[in-house]
């Protein structure tokens, strides 16, 4: 059974506030939810998605405070792509200019308009003009008018020293079918109407390791339909003599991680329960929630997160 495409995706912010205001204000992206790193609980974990943080809209943040600044390498996610309607490319780019940002020259990639940028903390991302466009749930509360919203991932591009290894993840184990070559690139994409299709291989066997900081993405998650597939993946993955982890309760989702021989760190994550799972949909993000193992800390937790808003609107609290 093919995985449907991306899930989420995981990077690190040294300014939780910072990161709020862009993803919310400038990209018009929904703060689903506010919480904490599950594995290190005194820091937050921030969700921003669609209205309710479908599966392929999710981009996620550690809110590490200390981390040295990120510097992109073989090994990593290089970008994370947006898609937007083919009609947006010039609202988008006139956007993030008169927001204080400066894309870089429209690209043409596959045949498809892509305006790559850069946001508040370095990493690096796309927009990628689509005319077939992925179902979501689109946020009535975005500064971004309906017709230009954000329609969840498009895709990732991974820098690699060789891209065997992984162009055998995703083609054996994920359901990946090559879908073109340009250049160092290779793309690969899942059928299917969801976000988050495509993953492209950028072959870049000299660039040297990177730095692993804010801006740097953590890890990618692919989508398993069912507990029962995340454990089809599973095996596999260790048939191929990659380690894997068990399944991991993460309250929202259920994971497990392996790190492939290309160095990037790849996630199963199961698309049940999601963000409503415990807050009511018209409400997520606006309050720090904990899972259930975390709740009698709660005082402890929140006096060691910084203040935040959760808009620009919104008044100072936790």
């Amino acid at each position: 059974m093919n995985t449907a495409g991306l899930h989420h995706i995981t990077a690190v912010t040294k300014d939780p506030q910072t990161n709020i205001d862009f993803y919310q204000q400038v990209l018009g992206q929904r703060l689903v939810k506010t919480t904490v790193n599950f594995d290190d609980p005194g820091t937050y974990h921030l969700y921003y998605g669609d209205y309710t943080g479908m599966p392929g809209t999710a981009m996620t943040f550690f809110g590490w405070l200390n981390s040295v600044q990120g510097k992109v390498g073989t090994g990593e996610t290089q970008a994370v792509a947006y898609t937007i309607p083919q009609h947006s490319v010039s609202f988008w780019n006139a956007r993030l200019k008169r927001m204080g940002f400066s894309p870089e020259r429209v690209e043409t990639r596959f045949g498809q308009d892509v305006i790559p940028f850069i946001d508040p903390e370095g990493m690096r991302l796309e927009l990628a003009a689509e005319e077939n466009l992925p179902t979501i749930q689109p946020w009535q509360g975005s500064p971004v008018l309906e017709e230009h919203e954000l329609r969840g991932f498009y895709g990732v591009s991974l820098w690699l020293d060789e891209i065997e290894s992984t162009t055998r993840i995703l083609t054996e184990i994920l359901g990946y079918q090559q879908a073109g070559q340009e250049g160092n690139r290779y793309r690969f994409t899942v059928p299917g109407d969801a976000p988050g299709k495509v993953v492209d291989l950028v072959h870049k066997p000299n660039a040297g390791r990177g730095i692993f900081g804010a801006s740097s993405v953590h890890h990618i998650a692919f989508r398993a339909s069912s507990d029962e597939h995340q454990q089809e993946i599973q095996q596999l993955v260790r048939k191929m003599g990659i380690q894997a982890t068990q399944v991991i309760e993460r309250h929202y989702f259920r994971s497990v991680y392996f790190r492939t021989p290309g160095g990037v760190l790849f996630e199963i994550a199961t698309d049940q329960p999601g963000f409503t799972v415990d807050e009511p949909a018209d409400s997520l993000g606006q309050k720090l929630v904990l899972p259930p193992w975390y709740e009698s800390r709660r005082d402890e937790i929140e006096a060691h997160l910084p203040a935040i808003r959760r808009s620009l609107q919104e008044e100072v609290s936790e």
